[in-house]
């Protein structure tokens, strides 16, 4: 599925971003391949969508810390968990996001 589609059936309100978690790797540095039992999620995510926006105490639009693209580090339990067409998604505040990757 696009980054447009998802767009067109899912998109996050306010201040809130739509990313899909980065799949982790399948091997450690010694070769060893991990079921995905023992996978931990990550941490890491690509942003799919950014919401409407938050507005300050004067009425002005705050700037999205973040672009449509962006790889971004996010906190680890945050966020809500959404399935759709069988992609898993996260949807989390802007404040949750830690760290532009780059």
């Amino acid at each position: 599925m696009t980054k447009q589609a998802i767009e067109t059936k899912l998109k996050p309100l306010g201040n809130r971003v739509l990313v899909k978690r980065l799949e982790p790797d399948d091997e450690v540095k010694g070769g060893i391949i991990l079921p995905d039992s023992a996978k931990k999620k990550q941490e890491t995510a690509t942003v799919i969508a950014i919401g409407t926006g938050k507005r300050d105490k004067k009425g002005e639009l705050i700037p999205f810390p973040v672009k449509v693209g962006e790889k971004i580090l996010m906190e680890k339990y945050s966020g809500q968990e959404v399935v759709l067409d069988d992609e898993e998604f996260v949807i989390l505040r802007a404040d949750d996001i830690i760290a532009i990757v780059e």
